[in-house]
């Protein structure tokens, strides 16, 4: 066997939300395609808090001090655990791992799947066409390519 495979066994399942009605519509979906999940990991992505709003940059300050930047990623902590506890609960969903972490949700999701391994990953989609998805991008989109 070499470092690139892995056992057959029930899949390593890695859900991703940002509680969305989408999002739980995608996840029902998902699971509903799988007989037998093994482990399952429940993921929501918050952004990262910008330093430079306590260090400044160039000749401007920064505009909160650094245990108002803890306190505001505290918060964003703390809003992303209840939606992980609340799709939980709506999915009814036992024996699941959850997740908070912080970046590009894209990204995160990516090194995530990478380095569980994930055999299967699943995420809703907002439908953004045109210049709306080349403006605000798409997370579904990048980790499907990557």
């Amino acid at each position: 066997m070499t470092a690139t495979t892995t056992p057959m066994g029930p899949p390593t399942v890695l859900l991703c939300t940002d509680g969305s009605d989408l999002a739980l519509t995608a996840i029902r979906q998902g699971l509903a395609l799988l007989t037998t999940p093994g482990r399952i990991v429940l993921l929501t992505v918050a952004p990262s808090v910008d330093p430079t709003l306590v260090t400044g940059t160039g000749f401007a300050g920064g505009v909160m001090s650094f245990d108002e930047k803890n306190d505001l990623v505290e918060a964003q902590r703390d809003a992303a655990q209840i939606t992980l506890d609340e799709t939980v609960a709506e999915l009814g969903l036992a024996d699941v791992e959850t997740l908070v972490e912080y970046g590009d949700a894209g990204h995160v999701i990516c090194e995530l799947a990478a380095s569980l391994p994930a055999h299967v990953v699943v995420l809703g989609t907002h439908g953004r066409r045109g210049l709306r998805r080349a403006v605000m991008g798409s997370t579904s989109d990048h980790v499907v390519r990557h």
